[in-house]
């Protein structure tokens, strides 16, 4: 039991991000991850987890297993029990209790397993409804979410051919299934919809992932014949029972930022909130509301999020202006050992964590995992909510703020940008702006700080940065930065700044009106002034062209399909590289041994690294292709280097750079 606890001690720690600053607020200060261990032989790739009445976890996997544990929370004996329920499952990607029985979502049906003789093991498998498959891989399909009425809903995920398609009915859509197994659709407009669940106030919400159609993550909430965005689900429509009218045509693909386009749409229902794509995550997975009533700190009936490619949490403040919700993400807990996909409420109001990486890699190097989110009962120094203003935003914090410092401008940067919305996978940054500050208001208590703003956007997100601030015992923010989605900007009095001296903060000249191109398209290479890194044609001097040709594409998990190639000192080179992926990659060649530090340079170059292909601007960047959507390819040209050695190629899009390598050998 000693060595156990010691190795359960030693892995946690390992699971911690690194701190720069041993003194500055870190997040295992108030939130502890606890891992569960798992027997040997058990596979457990989280897909769906549950909480029965007796406090024992139910754990869906990937690999069409359920089992039941006993004491999850390592009370006692701290030894969890694992008991096989069910198998035989089809890839299961969803699971909840419901009066006295699990219920799961498999690809092709949703199935009720029950325990008659009260055994610990399912002895029905109850088809409650079935739906057609084309047999695309990509044809997940997630739930159950029980309706206070009893019904339950699940979301259908598209195909992939290249792109998104609903290739077998239905697909794209959110369901609702009754429990004598009639269904009937309710929204479309979805691609990889992978979570959904209730606010405090009891409306559905959705969670997206980057592809086509779809820019970034998000949230969105989901109401009876709303049209959320990815047209592919919209062949549909044609057919009785469905409730949106729209049709494939009727959505452009102009590329003009979501807000716009459905502007002129009746019935397109946009994000709540936008995910900043590397910067809040890169694969959105689960939504949890906080419920505890404070037992779990102080972010009460706020919404939790999980992201599986970046293995951590972030949290969102939701709010209703003018009958639409919107609202504002910030990060909240990092440094999970695998792909976060669902989370559940404990019994004592910890949260369970459910992870797989297997097909979609993540920063947590484990291929799955169980792991448990308790609160220490300290009280960060946090951004608890902000919320929009005529003239601005507000800022309410956890504890006091130094009035002396949060009423100064120069603590705070704003900034406002979007995406484009059209058919390729993902999108830039584009129209990214730095705001004016004219002034910042601190409340009595010191708990408020109000934000007089010049130039705010409907539809667009914004960027707030309160780094400056410090709370009256001069502790920094555990997060300084949110992103808030301002789908309206809501009436009311403004503040009246007669009386009070206006001192504007200046814009970051680099912020100012930035346009980009596409993701996909070459561009200048901003991160850089030597333009040799980025050669897209072969330079006129290769009279007898390259001495190598190289060609390279990717596979499943986050790899390339070569893991090494070999070139001499000094030899011309050509490299195609196809992404034959489902997702965004780059191909970056770098100096031995700087895969990992050129990657977080990439993911800490925030709104500005999709427009710069995430590449840093480092001299350990050798050569580079740029971003490339999936299908489509780039041809790059350099001299090898003078000096043999193990180069690294490595993909620099936020969070690939952990798992996404190969080596260039150089030779004499």
């Amino acid at each position: 039991m000693v060595a156990f606890l010691l190795q359960l001690s030693l892995d946690l720690q390992a699971q911690e991000p690194a701190q720069s600053d041993p003194g500055a607020p870190k997040e295992q200060d108030y939130y502890s991850i606890l891992t569960v261990p798992i027997p040997d032989g058990i596979e457990l790739e989280v897909g769906g987890l549950a909480v029965t009445p007796d406090g024992s976890l139910g754990v869906a996997t990937r690999r069409g297993e359920v089992w039941l544990v006993e004491n999850p929370y390592m009370t006692g004996t701290r030894i969890p029990r694992f008991t096989r329920f069910a198998e035989g499952l089809h890839e299961p990607l969803g699971l909840a209790y419901h009066e006295g029985s699990l219920f799961a979502s498999q690809r092709s049906e949703l199935t009720k397993l029950t325990d008659r003789n009260g055994d610990g093991r399912a002895d029905t498998y109850e088809t409650i409804v079935s739906w057609p498959l084309s047999g695309n891989y990509h044809e997940y399909s997630y739930g159950p979410l029980f309706t206070p009425e009893g019904d339950m809903l699940v979301n259908l995920n598209l195909g992939w051919i290249g792109h998104g398609a609903s290739l077998a009915k239905w697909r794209g859509w959110m369901m609702k299934v009754s429990p004598d197994g009639d269904m009937k659709p309710v929204a479309t407009g979805m691609r990889s919809p992978a979570g959904m669940g209730y606010n405090a106030e009891g409306e559905v919400f959705y969670a997206e992932n980057q592809g086509d159609w779809v820019g970034s993550g998000r949230i969105t909430h989901v109401e009876t014949g709303d049209f959320v965005g990815n047209p592919e689900g919209l062949v549909w429509t044609h057919l009785d029972e469905s409730p949106v009218t729209l049709k494939p045509e009727d959505i452009p693909d102009t590329g003009e930022p979501m807000s716009k386009v459905a502007a002129d749409i009746p019935g397109f229902k946009t994000p709540a909130v936008w995910l900043p794509h590397g910067l809040m995550g890169i694969s959105t997975s689960d939504i949890l509301l906080d419920n505890s009533g404070g037992a779990f700190g102080p972010f009460t009936d706020q919404l939790f999020v999980g992201d599986q490619g970046h293995s951590k949490i972030v949290r969102v403040y939701l709010e209703k202006v003018n009958g639409v919700y919107q609202g504002v993400a910030f990060p909240f807990r990092e440094g999970f050992s695998s792909g976060i996909l669902r989370m559940v409420w404990g019994k004592d109001a910890s949260l369970f964590v459910g992870m797989t990486s297997r097909g979609w890699s993540s920063t947590g190097k484990e291929p799955f995992g169980l792991q448990r989110l308790v609160w220490t009962g300290k009280v960060p120094f946090e951004i608890k909510t902000a919320k929009a203003r005529p003239d601005g935003f507000e800022l309410e914090f956890t504890k006091p703020v130094d009035a002396s410092v949060a009423q100064n401008i120069e603590a705070y940067q704003l900034s406002s940008f979007n995406y484009k919305y059209h058919h390729n996978y993902g999108s830039p940054v584009i129209e990214l702006e730095d705001l004016l500050l004219k002034a910042a208001l601190v409340s009595e208590d010191g708990l408020k700080v109000r934000l007089v703003v010049d130039g705010m956007k409907e539809g667009y997100i914004h960027e707030i940065n309160a780094e400056g601030i410090r709370s009256k015992e001069g502790m920094g923010l555990l997060h300084a930065v949110g992103y808030y989605t301002l789908n309206q900007i809501p009436t009311g009095e403004k503040v009246d700044l007669s009386e009070i001296r206006e001192t504007a903060a200046k814009p970051h000249a680099a912020h100012q009106n930035v346009a980009v191109a596409d993701s996909n398209e070459p561009t200048p290479d901003k991160a850089t002034s030597n333009q040799s890194k980025h050669l897209t044609e072969m330079p006129g001097s290769w009279t007898n062209g390259p001495d190598e040709r190289i060609t390279m594409g990717t596979r499943p998990g986050l790899k390339y399909d070569k893991d090494f190639f070999e070139v001499k000192a000094g030899s011309k080179v050509q490299i195609t590289f196809n992404n034959n992926d489902d997702m965004l990659h780059n191909l970056v060649i770098v100096m031995p041994n700087t895969a990992i530090e050129v990657g977080e340079e990439a993911l800490e170059m925030g709104l500005e690294g999709s427009q710069k292909n995430y590449i840093p601007n480092s001299e350990d960047v050798l050569f580079h292709t740029n971003i490339l959507s999936p299908e489509s390819s780039e041809t790059i040209y350099f001299e090898a280097p003078t000096v043999a050695g193990d180069y690294t190629y490595v993909c620099t899009f936020p969070g690939h750079a952990y798992v996404m390598q190969g080596i260039m050998k150089v030779t004499e």
